[in-house]
């Protein structure tokens, strides 16, 4: 596989694609279902990968018939993720991410984060592995009004890399991710993480297994 237009633009997830954080998040997730008294099936729970914790939280409120606020169980899971992120010394980067980073960075390509995670989140991860030096911009979803599978992100990430959307590719983990890639026009690689559970990637263009095969296309 070629592309016709050369590459100028890599637009990066973050969660499951640069941080290996899937279960950090899932163990927050649970301890915050487990003080609402709800039982969450894994079906359920697969379904919020990719998606903003707002979102997640509205859904469940109104699947569950809560009177909680989905804001405050936002901040009540985001201080459970915190202590497991500070707590946790094995927490690290996906495999070859930070090598491909610096490879991309290297070639003058631009770098974006598109993260559903708050911006609380995405500095913290950036400044405890020192990536800030390669990103043009960072995007929270969190801070827009549609999430994943909704396609603005990436539109967000596009216009404020200021290239056209044929000189992008997105990384993505998650169905929900790709889905907004496909939705915005722009080519998406789909990273089989194995941490990632239940994402089929079936919609993504090009599927890889490790970071290194990418050099073979940008």
């Amino acid at each position: 596989m070629k592309f016709t237009t050369p590459i100028k633009c890599v637009i990066f997830d973050m969660d499951g694609v640069i941080i290996d954080s899937e279960e950090i998040h899932k163990k927050a997730y649970y301890e915050t279902f487990n003080a609402l008294n709800i039982e969450v099936s894994d079906t359920l729970y697969k379904s919020f990968t990719g998606s903003s914790t707002i979102n997640a939280f509205q859904r469940l409120v109104a699947h569950f018939n809560l009177k909680n606020d989905p804001e405050e169980l936002v901040l009540d899971k985001r201080k459970r993720y915190v202590n497991f992120f500070e707590n946790d010394p094995n927490l690290h980067l996906v495999a070859g991410v930070e090598e491909i980073i610096k490879y991309f960075h290297k070639k003058g390509i631009i770098l974006i984060l598109a993260s559903s995670s708050a911006m609380i989140n995405i500095d913290r991860v950036f400044n405890r592995f020192n990536l800030n030096t390669y990103f043009a911009t960072k995007i929270s979803g969190a801070d827009l009004k549609e999430s994943k599978p909704n396609p603005e992100i990436f539109n967000k990430a596009a216009i404020l890399g200021n290239i056209p959307k044929e000189n992008c590719v997105v990384i993505e983990d998650s169905d929900n991710g790709i889905t907004a890639a496909n939705d915005a026009n722009i080519f998406v690689f789909g990273y089989a993480n194995k941490l990632s559970e239940g994402q089929t990637l079936q919609n993504a263009d090009f599927v890889i297994n490790n970071f290194s095969e990418l050099k073979q296309f940008i």
